[in-house]
């Protein structure tokens, strides 16, 4: 089989690129194909692993085992044999997965090498086991209609209590034979998983790197941080550093650990080290033992918050390990998914440019708030939701204390955690109307396609709305609504272009509009970014379609922000910044503030100040406190302060804004 492999590997190599996709040769099941991370998968498609998980974000599948324990198979038995025995059940669970928005189906041959299955009397079946948990696999698909990528899973061959029983030799050829079963019967790579020796990882990468399949080698970071320990004597660093070198693995991962927060800690030491794409694929916390059974309890929501953290620390591969069921993966899919699309970006012809777009009007003059930052005065707004009824006039009556106390303007979010409430661009023309205050209505790009999203806009300029803050939006997923799907034509870069041809007379089709509107327009920033990288990559993109201020979230570090004022001037972005200030109410608040709210980092002497407040009246006063010293560290630096009104508490904000 080894000669046969470097012979399709030789003709694979010679092949015209025309001819390795051609249609006749779709539905051969290729054993391999190019070297170097290239491979077909049984459609005869040609793979790159690298490259498909730079283009994207690839969701990968959760737990094997949990879901085979579930379903009443004990412990003691071999699960890699259900292949042959059941393998209608693994079928089902692939399905669920692919149901649940996998993009990666990982099969059941962990143990599946001839060392492991000779615990079991079945070291003959390898061929057979591993075969048949493929095929199991591309049935799944089949049935399903999807798209999805067929993972041959390799475990290691030992556990801690054989380290050393084995020869390098022995565990070189238990791997290539389970390798070149896998990529006989169709896998599109090898995925070697929870290794804890480098050494051994690195016999298991070498032999299956002689099929020509992409490898992505996974290894385990134990102990409760995932960062501190050490892997078989090497730290996090060091393990991922000598893999990076490796030239047969094409992706690195890791696996299982004590839960999403231990390898996110692992995460971000890994991803220093390493130029390849990285995959991430936590277990669901430590099991308990519950009414004599294991059980896993971490839950689908604090998961799906973490697989949204690992996107923006930059991991390109994420999927869940022991405990982990379909409900994980539908979660954290339905949340990653629509932001993880390719960017739309909204642009106009040269020609149609060049006949129709108009000078805007200056941006002091589109708004009483903007005329206030271009003369450089200091200004202050109050954020405000919506109400989730009919009835605007509560809402009403707290913008107009905020009106009479001198503030300048108040922020309406848009469906802020995608909660469904009144419309904010209705709120904000009433308020505007029956007030007098100018409001900034925040517009997000997840319930419009573009066509809706130019209505809303020409709509927004008509009732005299002027000025917005455009935002990509949560995912409904994460809210009350976990049926109804997110639009995301484009992000909050697209939305600024939209904006900008609107208010130069020319809407993204290339046609006039009379009048050109007149938005002072802004966009949010993250001081305290996971990926502070891709945050000021994606702010300078925004500012390049036209963004003319921005809006931070609410700042619990001023040094944070502080520095990335500093940073925009040097980058040439420096437009008008408004920081967002949270007065925290209590340590309950200050916990949820902290662990559940996304882009927030409150740090931890603040959280300890919080706790050790007694009664309610003493969290709001230290959380009022806090929000001044805030205040008075920053203010200097930036163009004003927005305030939120937490619980619709309108009397702290206000007393807080004074100051300012």
């Amino acid at each position: 089989m080894a000669r046969e492999a470097r012979e399709l590997q030789r003709k694979a190599r010679c092949a015209p690129q025309a001819a390795r996709t051609r249609p006749e040769d779709r539905g051969k099941k290729a054993v391999l194909a190019l070297s170097g991370g290239l491979g077909y998968n049984v459609a005869g498609v040609l793979m790159d692993l690298a490259a498909e998980l730079k283009n994207r974000v690839l969701i990968f599948d959760g737990a094997m085992g949990t879901l085979l324990y579930d379903k009443g198979y004990f412990l003691n038995a071999c699960y890699e044999q259900l292949a042959l025995t059941a393998p209608a059940v693994i079928e089902s669970i692939h399905r669920d997965y692919l149901r649940a928005g996998a993009d990666v189906l990982t099969t059941d041959t962990f143990g599946a090498n001839p060392l492991r299955l000779a615990a079991f009397g079945l070291e003959d079946r390898t061929d057979e086991i591993n075969e048949a948990a493929v095929r199991a696999a591309r049935r799944a698909i089949e049935a399903e209609g999807a798209q999805a990528f067929v993972a041959g899973d390799i475990g290691p061959c030992s556990f801690f209590r054989q380290r050393g029983s084995a020869k390098k030799t022995v565990l070189r050829d238990a791997f290539r034979r389970q390798a070149e079963a896998l990529a006989r019967a169709g896998a599109d790579f090898f995925l070697l998983e929870t290794f804890t020796r480098l050494s051994e990882l690195m016999t298991a990468a070498q032999a299956a790197s002689e099929f020509g399949l992409p490898v992505a080698a996974s290894f385990t970071p134990p102990g409760n941080t995932g960062a501190a320990d050490e892997v078989d004597g090497e730290g996090v660093a060091a393990f991922v550093s000598r893999l990076d070198n490796e030239k047969c693995v094409q992706a690195i991962g890791m696996n299982c650990g004590s839960g999403p927060a231990a390898l996110f800690s692992a995460a971000e030491i890994a991803l220093k080290h390493t130029r390849k794409p990285l995959i991430v694929m936590p277990n669901a916390g430590l099991p308990r033992m519950v009414d004599g059974r294991l059980m896993y309890l971490t839950n689908p929501e604090y998961f799906t918050e973490y697989a949204k953290r690992y996107a923006s620390l930059g991991v390109r591969g994420i999927g869940g390990c022991c405990g982990t069921t379909p409900d994980h993966i539908r979660e954290a899919a339905a949340a990653l998914k629509p932001l993880l699309r390719t960017r739309v970006t909204v642009e106009v012809s040269e020609a149609a440019k060049a006949v129709v777009e108009r000078e805007p009007v200056p941006a002091y003059e589109r708004s009483w708030l903007a005329a206030k930052i271009f003369a450089g005065e200091k200004v202050t707004s109050v954020e405000m939701v919506s109400p989730g009824g009919a009835d605007l006039t509560p809402m009403l009556e707290k913008v107009k204390l905020c009106s009479e106390a001198g503030v300048d303007a108040v922020n309406i979010p848009d469906g802020p955690r995608a909660n469904s409430r009144i419309s904010p661009m209705i709120a904000a023309a009433e308020i505007e109307r029956r007030i007098g205050i100018e409001t900034v209505l925040h517009y997000c790009c997840r319930d419009r396609n573009l066509i809706g999203i130019q209505a809303d806009l020409l709509g927004a300029a008509a009732i005299g709305l002027r000025n917005l803050l455009l935002i990509t939006g949560d995912p409904p997923k994460l809210g009350s609504y976990p049926q109804a799907t997110g639009v995301f034509d484009i992000d909050s870069v697209g939305l600024m272009q939209t904006v900008s041809h609107l208010n130069r007379g020319i809407d993204p089709a290339g046609r006039v509009i009379e009048p050109p509107t007149a938005f002072f327009a802004g966009v949010g920033l993250n001081p305290c970014a996971v990926n502070l990288d891709a945050e000021k990559e994606h702010f300078l993109e925004k500012v390049k379609a036209g963004a003319e201020f921005c809006i931070t979230q609410p700042v619990f570090d001023p040094e944070a922000l502080l520095s990335i004022i500093r940073w925009m001037k040097e980058a040439g972005a420096a437009i008008p910044v408004i920081a967002g200030i949270w007065p925290l109410t209590g340590y309950k608040n200050a916990e949820f503030m902290k662990n559940e709210v996304p882009g927030v980092v409150l740090p931890d002497e603040l959280l300890l100040r919080m706790s050790k407040t007694r009664t309610k009246e003493e969290g709001l006063k230290e959380g009022a406190d806090i929000a001044r010293e805030m205040i008075a560290a920053i203010r200097d630096d930036v163009a004003g302060i927005q305030v939120s009104a937490p619980f619709g508490r309108i009397d702290i904000a206000i007393d807080v804004l004074e100051a300012l």
